[in-house]
């Protein structure tokens, strides 16, 4: 039983890293990480950062892909709607 138990959570780190590092990929090809980083200030906020900042809050998904897609407050991102929303969702999740 307790091999069963360490296996399945083997088994979900595994699966949990291999989406973080597709997130990561994600965000490097859509050209964030040319601003960002995921635990330092660069340009702009480390992505721990942001997280910190909107924890708590509601409605900060939306508006940080609002935020994003917008190109306003934020230089135009090179991937599509879907994408924002899973790297929004990737970054609030730190």
């Amino acid at each position: 039983m307790k091999a069963w138990i360490f296996a399945t959570l083997v088994a979900c780190g595994l699966a949990l890293s291999g989406q973080a590092a597709a997130q990561a990929d994600l965000a490097k090809s859509a050209g964030c990480m040319n601003c960002h980083e995921a635990a330092t200030k660069k340009v702009g906020p480390s992505f721990k950062d942001i997280a910190a900042k909107y924890k708590g809050n509601a409605g900060a998904e939306a508006a940080l892909v609002a935020k994003v897609s917008g190109g306003k407050d934020h230089p135009q991102v090179k991937a599509s709607p879907d994408d924002v929303t899973k790297l929004v969702k990737w970054i609030l999740a730190m």
